[in-house]
This record gives C-alpha cells, sequence and structure tokens, in this order.
C-alpha cells in the first residue's frame, strides 16, 4: 500500500492533536509514515503507532532547536526522498505552512494550504477547503508531482488504530541554508491552563458587546467552565480589551471548533472568516438584527450579562 508522510508536531515528545488528527486522514489515502523531529522524537512513537504509524521517522539534532525552519525542511526532504510517498501531510500552523511550501519548491510540487478534510481520488488525494472568507467550499487536488498539503486543526476525529510504529533513524544533511537564521533567545508562553485556541474543542469569544477588559471575565468564566479556549473579535482586541494573540478573524487566528460561543460580536466578515467552518455556532447578541444570526446554529437575543452568567451557572450545576 501506498505511503503518506505525516510531520509530527511534538513539545519535547509529547505529541499535539493536529498530528493525531494527520494520521486519520492519512490512512484514508494511504499508510501513514510520520517524521518526528528533535529532541524527545523517539518518545512520539509508542502514541503515533497507536493512531496508525506504521513507521517513525526519528532524527535529532542541534539544528532543529536552535535554527529556524529550513533544518527542518532539510529533514523533511530527507524522509521524502527515503520514503517516495503519494502525499506529504503537515499541520496548518504559521510554522507547518512555511515548512510545507519550502518542501513543495524543492521537489517541485503543488501544495494545498488549510484543508479542512482529505479524501482519497482516482488520480490522487482530494481535498477540501473553505474559501473567500469561508462563503465557499472547494475540492482540490494537485496536478503535478506529490501533494503536500497542510491541515486545520480540528479538521477530523482522532481515531485510534493501532499499527506497528516501528522506529527508523532518518539520516539528514543539512543545507547551507539551514544555520542561517538563528534562535538566539526564547520566552516561553505564559500559560492560562486553558486549551491552545486554534486546537480547541470549544472556544468562547467576546466582542464589542463586552463593553471593557473589566468584563471578559464573564466570557473567561463560561470557558472555564467548559473547558474552552477564549477568544475575542478584532473590535475588541483593537479596543484594547484582550490579547492580540486571542484574536479570531482574517487578520487573527483561524478556528473549527465542534462548538463556538459568539457573545457579544456582531457577525462582521472578518470575524467570520476565522471561524465559519466551526461544527456548531452559538451567539448571544442584544441586536436581534446582528450579522451572525445569519450563520450561527443557534441564537439567543438577549442582554450577555444577564444570559452568560445563567449558561456559566447552568453549565456549573450539571456537572454536579
Amino acid at each position: 500500500m501506498a505511503e503518506v508522510l505525516v510531520y509530527v508536531d511534538h513539545v519535547d515528545g509529547a505529541v499535539r492533536k493536529p498530528t493525531l488528527e494527520l494520521l486519520t486522514l492519512a490512512r484514508r489515502v494511504g499508510e501513514p509514515v510520520a517524521v518526528a523531529l528533535g529532541n524527545g522524537a523517539e518518545a512520539t512513537a509508542a502514541v503515533l503507532g497507536e493512531h496508525g504509524a506504521v513507521k517513525v521517522l526519528t532524527a535529532d539534532s542541534a539544528e532543529f532547536a536552535d535554527y529556524l525552519v529550513v533544518p527542518k525542511v532539510d529533514a523533511l526532504q530527507a524522509a521524502y526522498d527515503a520514503v517516495s510517498p503519494v502525499a506529504v501531510l503537515v499541520p496548518s500552523s504559521t510554522e507547518g505552512k512555511e515548512i510545507a511550501a519550502r518542501l513543495a519548491v524543492r521537489i517541485g510540487s503543488g501544495i494545498i494550504t488549510d484543508a479542512v478534510d482529505i479524501e482519497a481520488g482516482a488520480e490522487g488525494p482530494v481535498a477540501t477547503q473553505s474559501v473567500f472568507a469561508a462563503s465557499f467550499t472547494t475540492k482540490s487536488r494537485v496536478s503535478k508531482g506529490t501533494p503536500v498539503i497542510t491541515v486545520k486543526p480540528n479538521s477530523a476525529a482522532v481515531e485510534a488504530a493501532p499499527a506497528a510504529g516501528a522506529v527508523e533513524a532518518l539520516s539528514v544533511s543539512f543545507s547551507d541554508a539551514a544555520t542561517g537564521t538563528k534562535v538566539v533567545s526564547r520566552t516561553p508562553r505564559e500559560s492560562t491552563g486553558r486549551p491552545e485556541l486554534t486546537e480547541a474543542a470549544i472556544v468562547v469569544s467576546g466582542g464589542r458587546g463586552v463593553n471593557g477588559a473589566e468584563n471578559f471575565s464573564i466570557v473567561e468564566e463560561l470557558a472555564d467552565s467548559l473547558g474552552a479556549a477564549v477568544g475575542a473579535s478584532r473590535a475588541a482586541v483593537d479596543a484594547g480589551w484582550y490579547p492580540h494573540t486571542n484574536q479570531v478573524g482574517q487578520t487573527g487566528k483561524s478556528v473549527s471548533p465542534q462548538l463556538y460561543i459568539a457573545t457579544g460580536i456582531s457577525g462582521a466578515i472578518q470575524h467570520r472568516a476565522g471561524m465559519q467552518t466551526s461544527k456548531t455556532i452559538v451567539a448571544v447578541n442584544k441586536d436581534a438584527e446582528a450579522p451572525i444570526f445569519d450563520l450561527v446554529d443557534y441564537g439567543v437575543v438577549g442582554d450577555l450579562f444577564e444570559v452568560v452568567p445563567q449558561l456559566t451557572a447552568e453549565v456549573k450545576a450539571r456537572k454536579g
């Protein structure tokens, strides 16, 4: 059976959820071969094998941590040369898309970014994308070379599918460009205890209607009761009410959770572009004519300062 390369996103051996989703999609096309790089790469093998990886190619070198992107592209190209896959799947993060684009240029192949689904086709993998601010859904395939596809988080369910997960060392020769950009310092991201916004199964966002930074605690309390991430509209971020790292929208982050709750958000096209592919959308807004209600599965016309605390209390009560 044909093999599919899957680039592994992990932190010191802890595999991040989008990679496990990629393994689910890869199994539709062929046998997944995972590529894990850097510190803790071998420690990923057990989890990757449990989720369908027949092989795990690993490499660890100081270059992966000390320099930006290019060493990882060198390693992924080495894996490509060793495996000759029918497709290469990469998580659709900022770094992932740069790695994928550079690899596609090197191997002379087409690239599809921000796919939300992948299926097998007669002439190669077919990717589904949400385009033009999520107004249209397209199906595409790469017509030249081996498809390189980046996939958005929450595009597939994580499914256990035990496979061999055999670990093999990957030999990597670094190019002259590998040491071109050196990492001189790192600042750990301050932990909030909440899920990463782009990977969360549930997102609760606040907008202009929250009416101040001090009122975002209402949004946070609902999010914490649901085990959700917190997002914000551009209006709330521009007003200085919430960090830009939490902005959802065309100029912020794109999310596709199982459940998206928008509170005090009107639903401008800029915001919709970043959350329209959510599986279920709920909105709370006191303006019955707000554009967000054209999009939602469930809408509550009401004052968020009355509705959201009641919802939080009900969630906590049901959790006992």
